[in-house]
């Protein structure tokens, strides 16, 4: 997938003078470089929806419908994105059920997550334009995260792979808080050496699944986010190690006292497999998860 992620970047890495792997990396980090995902009988692509854009988009009962829904909020971060893609693309529909302009343009779209209120900044006719070129596929996805990073003249900063720079303008000013440069120049360095995506091979050893971290996939991956899952540090069951899994492994590390690097290492395997089942080996446990794994979908 690194590869079809690096070549739908070049055109857009080419206009913009960057190179393609840090156009790649950025799509990387936003969203695990996943462009459409399974809505129901359609494809979608990747949403964030955001409850204060929404709130600050509505007045008078509209308002009051939304927030009594808990659809929006004044205070960012109330209301929680659901962990599928499917819940959140149904959260969209009801918030669109009362205003769906202000809806659409309250969501992120695609592996840059670019925001729908930009439309018309971004040169769209509407929100439903930008909302269609997003649906085209990984391509349109890449030229609207294109545009954004034009317009928000940040192109220098990641032609000069300045992440902390370019991660200001385009994460916020929080961005050291979840460490969004790290991941940044992460991202970069493996897509460069090209083992961003290690066989499923080379991230296990027979039942010592160990060393699995951001960028990886495979099956290895979806048994690790099982198991996070059934140990209450919810994860997305894709087989993609993304930020989300990481940081759901993180929060396990930080209840076992351990380094919070994100990587399933020996240490980590150990405080998870103790956390699940003591005295039984990993190997073990991922059958015992298999047959749960429908529960936490």
């Amino acid at each position: 997938m690194e590869q079809e992620l690096i070549q739908e970047a070049g055109e857009s890495a080419r206009r913009l003078n960057v190179e393609a792997e840090a156009l790649a990396a950025v799509a990387l980090v936003e969203s695990g470089g996943r462009a459409l995902t399974a809505v129901n009988s359609r494809q979608e692509p990747l949403i964030r929806f955001e409850g204060h854009y929404f709130d600050r988009r509505l007045d008078g009962a509209e308002r009051a419908k939304a927030r009594e829904a808990g659809l929006s909020s004044p205070i960012a971060g109330a209301v929680k994105n659901p962990q599928s893609q499917m819940a959140r693309w149904a959260l969209l529909e009801r918030a669109a059920a009362i205003n769906r302009q202000a809806a659409f343009e309250s969501t992120s779209f695609g592996v840059g997550q670019v925001m729908g209120a930009h439309w018309q900044w971004l040169g769209y006719t509407s929100v439903d334009e930008l909302v269609e070129v997003a649906r085209a596929g990984l391509g349109g996805q890449m030229r609207l995260m294109e545009r954004f990073i034009e317009k928000s003249g940040l192109a220098d900063a990641l032609r000069r792979k300045d992440w902390a720079s370019f991660a200001r303008g385009y994460n916020g000013p929080g961005f050291k808080k979840n460490t969004y440069d790290r991941k940044l120049a992460e991202a970069f360095a493996r897509l460069k050496r090209g083992d961003l995506y290690p066989s499923e091979t080379s991230a296990s050893q027979g039942d010592e699944i160990q060393n699995l971290r951001l960028g990886m996939r495979g099956e290895a991956v979806v048994d690790l986010q099982r198991l996070l899952t059934a140990n209450g540090h919810l994860a997305p069951q894709d087989g993609i190690f993304g930020v989300q899994t990481e940081s759901a492994l993180k929060r396990l590390q930080k209840d076992a006292g351990l380094n919070q690097d994100g990587v399933f290492g020996p240490d980590t395997r150990k405080a998870l497999e103790a956390a699940n089942a003591p005295g039984y080996p990993l190997s073990v446990i991922w059958k015992w998860t298999k047959s749960l794994s429908s529960w936490f979908r």
